[in-house]
């Protein structure tokens, strides 16, 4: 409780607006924070705010702002970004701005006091690995915030260069220059790698209890360290805190960015590079070997989910458990009108056609088998598992999406059947959902955990395929990391089901299609976008990964509006559209890059705007 309220008290410093009153409470109370050295749970709690400003979120919220899906919830600021052309300098709800660099400033302030801090004054070894870990933790989340930062705001002047944002690297207080300019995105990327490897260098790959002496690491030993004190500072308590694994998946998600089509050129990284980092990540959990055959399903492995269970092998990096996780939040937004829920976010269609047929082909391909009047058989199983279409069955609970009532009679799920809560599009969310709860308003309200990945194994196979695929092309290892694009490619397509019958079946050609394009680089390139698209559907990537692919973010939204001929009782399918999108494209590209704060360019001379902002 008491690491809780110190993080609220730095909050509230970070919320006053000018930057002399940010500082004032520093100058009045300078003596408080060098007294921190003495009370190690403030000087913690320094960098606890550098946890509680990242920028994670846990729910659905940016794909609505794709041709992934929309909402009916029309108040939506990132609904209201997209399809009313409202995403501006000064009203961004993409900007990470305020939040990353109030905790960057915190985590600067946290470095200039860790190794003065008195964490455990009476054992030599035990306060040097406090201290190791401190420093690792907040580097790594330094690496973390400027990444964010640099993915919301890096990009292109008008002067050609492309920037990113001020480095700063020590706190800021009331005798600084605030008028700093913005470095260039590639020294930006450097710190970042500087940062990376410093927590490399200071945390352990995982935190996990030793039994003996002879397992400490030896600088620690020649300290006179015991097991049982390196168990405090390493052991399996600080489970879920920065370490050397999760800052090294950090770095590779940097160097894809910065290796992506909309930075390449200037950020100093290549996809060579980005597929190296990546494959480093993977090695840990032997390359392939430990790929997780239920990964794209982990969020239905309910036996793994509550407070007590075992890690998933999916999730390299997750939020710790607390009683916030044990909720009805997601299904009750999510959940059908008939299951009590207010269907907020609406996947579209234009993400159902991108779900292969069961044999692997796209459904626009001759040979797939796909037949519009019956467009959801034979369909990749990932279609079944993340999207509630017309005549799925769930909770027992047939869910018609059309323009006909079900089975009891009822058109509570019904599209536009009720404008707050029904869908837009003709489908309802199911990925990330629990089927064993239920909501407050159904009068019976049944909670239970959830788990929030941060990072995932498949995010990483994933990036490593797209940066290898670019760098050697779909089936070469010139390295010899130990797999290929192709290889990534195939076990997550092998994985979903594709390339089987009705029945699970391997068929006797196979996976035909992705052989096809491991003989083509540029066609291994949009099937691995497409994998993206599918595997991190909903988990807020696709936003970003349009912008940093170059592609237009102005797809129109498409929906399907499903009858039911009352003569024959035949389906009859008919797609709509359900809202445009009205970014400055096609010729504001400009928006691949997103603004800096307008208030900020107001207030500072030295910072450059982006080009077109």
């Amino acid at each position: 409780m008491k690491t809780r309220h110190i993080i609220l008290y730095f909050i509230g410093l970070l919320a006053i607006s000018s930057c002399d009153d940010m500082f004032e409470p520093a100058k009045e109370n300078f003596r408080q924070l060098e007294d921190m050295t003495e009370e190690s749970d403030y000087a913690h709690g320094l960098l606890m705010y550098g946890y509680g400003s990242l920028p994670y979120m846990t729910t659905t919220q940016t794909d609505i702002a794709t041709d992934d899906a929309t909402s009916n919830l029309t108040t939506n600021s990132y609904y209201n970004m997209a399809t009313f052309g409202s995403w501006k300098a000064e009203d961004n709800p993409m900007s990470q701005w305020n939040n990353c660099k109030g905790g960057i400033q915190y985590i600067n302030l946290f470095l200039t006091i860790v190794e003065k801090t008195k964490w455990a004054p009476s054992a030599e070894s035990k306060q040097q690995m406090f201290i190791d870990r401190m420093k690792g933790e907040a580097y790594g989340l330094r690496a973390l915030l400027y990444y964010y930062l640099l993915q919301a705001h890096g990009g292109y002047a008008d002067d050609g260069v492309l920037y990113g944002v001020p480095l700063l690297t020590t706190p800021e207080d009331g005798s600084s220059d605030f008028n700093q300019p913005r470095a260039s995105f590639a020294d930006c990327v450097k710190l970042c790698f500087a940062d990376c490897d410093s927590a490399l260098a200071y945390l352990p790959v995982d935190y996990v209890d030793i039994k003996t002496n002879d397992e400490i690491p030896a600088k620690y030993r020649v300290l006179g360290a015991n097991y049982s004190n390196y168990n405090l500072v390493f052991g399996d308590n600080a489970k879920g805190l920065m370490s050397a694994k999760i800052a090294e998946a950090i770095k590779a998600q940097i160097a894809l960015l910065a290796a992506s089509p909309a930075f390449r050129e200037q950020s100093g990284v290549t996809s060579a590079e980005a597929a190296t980092l990546c494959a480093n990540v993977l090695k840990r959990i032997g390359g392939l070997e430990g790929f997780d055959p239920l990964g794209n399903i982990w969020y239905k492995n309910t036996s793994k989910l509550g407070p007590g269970s075992s890690e998933m092998p999916e999730i390299l990096w997750r939020e710790s458990r607390g009683d916030g996780h044990n909720n009805t939040t997601q299904e009750g937004d999510n959940y059908p009108p008939t299951l009590y829920g207010n269907g907020r976010v609406n996947p579209s269609q234009n993400l159902v056609d991108a779900f292969p047929m069961r044999n692997g082909r796209p459904i626009t391909d001759a040979n797939s088998g796909y037949n519009a009047q019956d467009p959801y058989v034979n369909r990749d199983p990932r279609l079944s598992d993340y999207i509630l279409y017309n005549g799925t069955t769930f909770r027992r609970i047939d869910i018609i999406t059309g323009t006909y009532p079900n089975s009891k009679g009822e058109s509570y799920d019904n599209i536009n059947n009720r404008p707050t809560m029904s869908t837009r599009t003709g489908y309802y969310l199911k990925k990330l959902l629990r089927d064993d709860v239920s909501p407050a308003a159904s009068g019976s309200e049944i909670k239970q955990w959830h788990v929030y990945p941060r990072i995932r194994y498949t995010e990483i196979f994933l990036a490593y395929a797209e940066a290898a695929n670019d760098a050697w092309g779909p089936k070469s290892d010139p390295t010899g990391i130990g797999f290929t694009a192709y290889d990534v490619i195939k076990a997550i397509r092998e994985r979903a089901g594709l390339g089987t019958n009705e029945i699970g079946q391997p068929l006797p050609e196979g996976d035909a299609y992705l052989e096809e394009c491991a003989g083509d680089q540029a066609k291994m390139t949009n099937l691995i976008r497409n994998e993206r698209r599918i595997e991190l559907c909903f988990e807020n990537k696709r936003f970003w990964d349009l912008r940093r692919w170059m592609l237009p973010l102005n797809e129109p939204v498409m929906g399907i509006q499903i009858s039911r001929n009352k003569d024959t009782n035949e389906l009859i399918y008919e797609p709509i559209q359900v809202d445009e999108r009205n970014f400055a494209f096609p010729d504001g590209s400009y928006q691949w890059y997103g603004p800096i704060p307008k208030s900020e360019i107001l207030k500072w001379s030295n910072l450059k705007q982006n080009k077109g902002w």
